[in-house]
Order: C-alpha cells, then structure tokens, then sequence
C-alpha cells in the first residue's frame, strides 16, 4: 500500500509539474522559501546600516537593486522581508487549517441539532472580510505580525470549513466509508483514514489561496501600519516608506512592489496547478482537447 501511494503522489506531483501555472507557483513558492532560509545567515548588507554616502544609488554589482534615502540596500531589505512572508503564510495556514477542519468536521460529522449551528456559525464569520477582522484585532491589541496571522488565519480557517464540509458530508456515506464503520472504526479514525484523505485536493487549494491572501494581508496592514512593527523588516511597510518618494526614484518601489505581486501570483497560480492537477474530470477534459482541437473542422465562406 506504501509503494501505491508514493506511486501516485509522485504521479500528482509530476502532473503539477506538468501544469504551467503549477510550475510557475511551485518555482516562484521555492524561490521565496529558499530565500527565507539564505536570509537568515546571509544577506549581501546589514538590512538596518545606514550609509548616507550611497544613498539613492542606482543598481550595480555592489547594490543590485540599489539603495533608499538613508543609504539601506533594498536587495538585503527584500531578502530580509521574504522571512516576515513566509513566517506570516504558513503561520496563517495552520491556523485556517485548524480550524478549519474542527468546524468541518463538526459540521459533517455531529448530530443535526450541532451541524446546523455550526452552519448558521460559519456563515455569520464569512460575512467579515479578512482584513476588517485584522485591523479590528488591531485596534485593541495593537499591529503585530500575530494579529495578521490570527486574522487570515481565522478568516480562511472559516472559508475552509465552508468548502470542506459539504465534500466531507459527501464522502461520508460512500461504501468504504460505510465499510470502516462496520468493521469497527471509530469516527475519528475513519476521519483520519477515509474522510480527510478524500477531501485533500478541495482543502490543499484553500490552504494556497488563504496563503496568498495571508502574504497580500500582511503587505497591505504593513503598508496602513497594522501589520509588521518598524524594526521587523516587511515588504509591505518597505513599500509604505518608498511610495513617497516616487517622484524622485520612481525605480526603488518597483522591487517591493514587485516581489508583492509576484509571492501572490504564485501562491494563486499554485492553487489553481493543484485544483487541476487532483480533479480526475479537469484532467480528462485537458486530455480530450487537443484531440478535439485538431479534428475541428474548418469554416469556408
């Protein structure tokens, strides 16, 4: 059984592979960790030295993306930010994976009177976007990195609960579900054995897109100061301090801006890699078109 389910996850894997938005997410995703890691022993400058003497200096070998107003290197402070990026999605992740799982489950799995409350529940915190419940978190206990992490965390968390619970009430009366009750499974184990594993493709492209949303959040609470503190390195609050200066040198705020757009393109695209990579049907349809392509017959006027 073990060598079948490697089998088919390097099958899933190469399929993503084969997807040119999976690609491009799984590149941009690895880029942005790796970076993460390098930054944490290494970076081309201090991200906090002041040199008034190379301030606004443009890209060269010595500052490949140049430097700000008070001489900063902005390559070191994009390296130094990516940390704040990675620690803020996948922080957001296993929080919207918590809990969105416990509320899933509890409304799949528990009597009606319990699943109808959590419904009516879930469908009362979906009405709050993600960053009205962050900057609200905000105003009582301040801007921190653990506010955003709450914040899309929850806000996701409930959105996951929502796809998922439909998909798990789904899967619950399939045969073999049947099957591991009558053999004697305990709900949490046939949870753990047959539900989840079924409801892993739906689930994984929520957890992507509540990830790319976590990485936007962080950057725009950054940027209204709800997000990152000064002294934590954050592209959004690295794009807040260079906006000003647009007109004098208009090039330094493409880099933050552009590593912002980018992280989250990526994370989307990756979402959509895995939706279509673990859906049997959009795989065949895939397959089908080309055939179709080519016998399309032509239209003479």
């Amino acid at each position: 059984m073990s060598t079948s389910k490697t089998r088919s996850s390097r099958n899933w894997l190469a399929h993503l592979w084969a997807l040119s938005t999976g690609r491009f997410g799984l590149v941009v995703a690895g880029l942005v960790t790796a970076t993460a890691i390098v930054s944490s022993f290494w970076m081309p400058f201090d991200p906090q030295n002041v040199d008034i003497a190379v301030r606004w200096s443009t890209p060269s070998w010595l500052h490949v993306f140049g430097t700000d107003g008070t001489g900063r290197d902005i390559l070191s402070l994009i390296m130094a930010g990516s940390r704040t990026t990675v620690f803020v999605a996948v922080g957001a992740g296993v929080i919207a994976t918590v809990l969105g799982l416990a509320l899933a489950a509890l409304g799949a799995l528990t009597p009606r009177a319990i699943r109808e409350t959590v419904a009516v529940f879930v469908d009362i915190l979906i009405a709050f976007p993600v960053l009205l419940i962050a900057m609200m978190i905000s105003a009582v206990w301040g801007g921190s990195l653990w506010v955003v992490i709450w914040a899309v965390g929850i806000g996701f968390g409930v959105n996951i609960a929502r796809v998922t619970r439909p998909e798990l009430r789904r899967v619950l009366h399939s045969d073999f579900v049947v099957a591991g009750r009558a053999s004697g499974l305990t709900p949490a184990q046939n949870l753990v054995r047959h539900l989840l594993p079924n409801v892993a493709p739906v689930f994984i492209v929520q957890l992507s897109w509540a990830m790319a949303v976590a990485v936007l959040a962080e950057a725009g609470l950054s940027y209204l100061g709800f997000g990152a503190p000064v002294t934590e390195p954050s592209w959004g609050s690295l794009l807040s301090e260079l906006q000003q200066y647009i007109t004098v040198q208009p090039l330094v705020v493409i880099w933050p801006g552009l590593a912002i757009t980018i992280t989250v393109l990526g994370l989307n695209l990756l979402g959509d890699g895995i939706r279509e990579a673990t859906d049997p049907t959009l795989r065949r349809s895939a397959r089908r078109r080309p055939a179709a392509e080519l016998h399309e017959p032509e239209v003479v006027a």
